[in-house]
């Protein structure tokens, strides 16, 4: 096994990409179980879709964009007011309920 310091690792970290860095925080929220934190669902904001949290960003359209070819780096200069932090929260959420969010793009592709 490799070991390596924490500074180290900082200065590693730090070297990443942002695309990089947006994937090594979804690892380490993946790692600590809080799948889905910084996701809101509200009634009456976003017909109460699953939502970044303080925003009226649905993790659907994040996901449609993706989907589309958007980077996370476009995605991150295209929405200001969330961090990198907030979109691997969006993906970890994704992932664990892609059948919402399958749902959701499709009811607005009919809209």
């Amino acid at each position: 096994m490799i070991s390596v310091t924490l500074k180290e690792l900082e200065q590693q970290l730090l070297a990443l990409s942002p695309s990089e860095k947006v994937q090594a925080i979804q690892l380490l929220a993946q790692s600590l179980g809080s799948s889905w934190q910084g996701i809101e669902k509200t009634p009456g904001i976003c017909g109460g879709e699953a939502r970044m949290a303080k925003t009226r960003i649905p993790v659907w359209v994040l996901v449609e964009a993706r989907n589309i070819g958007y980077s996370d780096a476009d995605l991150l200069t295209s929405y200001p007011s969330i961090t990198a932090t907030d979109l691997a929260n969006a993906w970890v959420y994704a992932e664990a309920h892609s059948d919402e969010i399958e749902l959701a793009i499709k009811r607005n592709e009919v809209a």
